[in-house]
């Protein structure tokens, strides 16, 4: 890791540019055009160079290697074979070696070294007729997205090495591990200066004060319960419910009425998306959205060759859809026989006839999606890493606190709009496992459910490793409405508290011995 970001220093400035965003998000000179010397010139420029940070090799990496296998496989919710390191998440055997962990690991600091240098270079080439609040809007924006990263690297590792200063590692390459609380803490320190200098509104797919605002809610349900036993910390909850609760009920944003909607291209950077990465169609290897690689038709695909990795629901999701609650199966996953109108639709549309298969990120062909040059690896979907109707969730959560259930208003109303959008009635108390069932449904093949297990076991460690042992982690095959599981694609151990943190990469403990020593405080 550390010699990979070393080698970013290199590059300078013009990494910022390999991003891929679409040319209705912005248009980018080329990179020839680029340096420290010349670029951040005008609030044109740091638009620019914020707009890289959205998309791109790191995040292509990350999205196609571990959105679904880390947030989704681990968890429960999916399984895929004949790819040994996912199979190595399904089955709680993660070596310090798998490629999964390995990519999470690099790309969210990949993306907090690219975020670094927009900040520093933000910091001491822009201008001064660049007005303070546009230089602070654009360091925004990077303190979001490298926020968003370290959070991420919390979850998953817990202490890790913070760095701010890519250039410092030139010098002194090996870093301690920072505490996990110091971890949470910088991560809040970067949403709360981002929730306090982006936009109320700004153009679609951009950051805005609400998506930090949301964000840190998040953050702050999840360190409530950091190192507790049972009880999450009040003061923490109630900032949780602040900034949520002022996202529910100030920023002016609905949730989109129907549910399927939310993962088709025409509605991309639609009011719910708080945060979303913007792939645009074509690019290399790695550079763009991959996730259309899990499509099982060659009739569905960009360039009429199906997909290479048969990602599919597993018997312990399928089973927790009521016969109410189709509208998110199906925009879920697909059953023997589901139609579909928007997939295929010159051809007349798309039923499916195999057992199960992902539906959510199978956006169709090039037709389906106005876009002529988008291929297999390329997909337009912007998929959101963090929609309303999550922090609606988070918000109810955060009112539930410690109570064993409520009948709280407030968290009724935004926990029911959830259930209402899915076509399923309304809840008149909620309890912790009810929320924890609602946003497994609601947020399902979005990478969330993993996040959400760690949450719980922070606090009540107990109950999370009785929630993955009690998984039936297997696929199945479906004909006349039987479900029959399928065998395992590996021997699934038991989950134990130490599944819920990553090791480190062990090529990183090679490359910088100091992350087997204690972690240390940051402040």
């Amino acid at each position: 890791m550390m010699k990979r970001i070393i080698k970013i220093l290199c590059w300078q400035i013009g990494v910022m540019l390999l991003a891929g965003c679409s040319k209705s998000f912005l248009d980018r000179p080329p990179l020839s055009q680029i340096s420290a010397d010349n670029f951040y010139q005008s609030t044109n420029d740091l638009r620019l160079a914020t707009a890289a940070l959205y998309a791109g090799s790191p995040w292509g990496d990350w999205n196609y290697t571990c959105y679904l296998p880390v947030g989704d496989v681990l968890s429960g919710n999916l399984a895929v074979g004949y790819w040994g390191d996912a199979v190595q998440l399904n089955t709680f055997s993660v070596t310090g070696l798998n490629g999964i962990m390995v990519s999470n690991w690099k790309a969210m600091y990949n993306i907090i070294a690219h975020c670094n240098i927009t900040i520093q270079a933000i910091q001491q080439k822009a201008p001064d007729s660049i007005a303070a609040v546009n230089k602070n809007a654009a360091i925004a924006e990077a303190r979001f997205i490298r926020g968003f990263a370290y959070y991420n690297l919390a979850v998953h590792w817990g202490a890790v090495p913070v760095i701010e200063d890519n250039s410092k590692l030139v010098v002194s390459p090996l870093l301690n591990r920072i505490k996990t609380a110091d971890v949470f803490r910088f991560v809040i320190n970067d949403l709360a200066f981002a929730a306090q200098h982006l936009p109320s509104a700004d153009v679609a797919g951009r950051l805005t004060t609400w998506s930090a605002q949301g964000m840190l809610g998040k953050v702050y349900l999840t360190v409530a319960g950091l190192d507790r036993a049972g009880t999450r910390d009040q003061a923490l909850l109630d900032s949780a419910a602040k900034y949520a609760g002022n996202v529910c009920k100030n920023s002016g944003l609905s949730l989109l009425r129907n549910y399927a909607d939310l993962f088709k291209t025409t509605f991309n950077d639609n009011p719910e998306s708080l945060f979303a990465l913007q792939w645009a169609p074509g690019g290399a290897w790695l550079e763009g959205n991959m996730l259309q690689i899990y499509s099982t038709g060659a009739e569905i695909s960009a360039n009429g060759q199906a997909g290479w990795f048969n990602i599919g629901p597993t018997v312990d999701l399928y089973k927790l859809y009521t016969s109410q609650d189709s509208v998110r199966r199906k925009a879920t996953f697909m059953l023997n026989g589901d139609y579909y109108a928007e997939l295929n639709a010159a051809g007349g549309g798309y039923r499916f006839t195999g057992d199960c298969a992902l539906k959510k990120h199978i956006i169709g062909t090039n037709k389906d999606n106005n876009a002529p040059t988008m291929t297999q690896t390329s997909s337009v979907e912007h998929n959101a890493l963090l929609r309303l109707a999550d922090v609606y969730l988070v918000y109810a959560e955060a009112l539930l606190g410690n109570n064993a259930a409520t009948s709280n208003p407030d968290a009724l109303l935004y926990f029911n709009k959830v259930r209402e959008r899915a076509g399923v009635p309304p809840r008149t108390s909620i309890d912790a496992n009810t929320l924890l069932l609602e946003r497994r449904l609601e947020l399902a093949a979005e990478g969330q459910y993993w996040t959400d297990l760690v949450r719980l076991s922070y606090y009540n460690p107990t109950e999370a490793i009785a929630k993955l042992n009690d998984e039936a982690r297997v696929t199945f095959t479906y004909a006349d409405g039987v479900v029959t599981p399928a065998s395992p694609y590996g021997v699934i151990t038991p989950a134990t508290i130490h599944s819920f943190a990553f090791p480190i990469p062990s090529s990183e403990v090679t490359a910088n011995p100091k992350l087997l020593e204690p972690p240390v405080s940051y402040y």
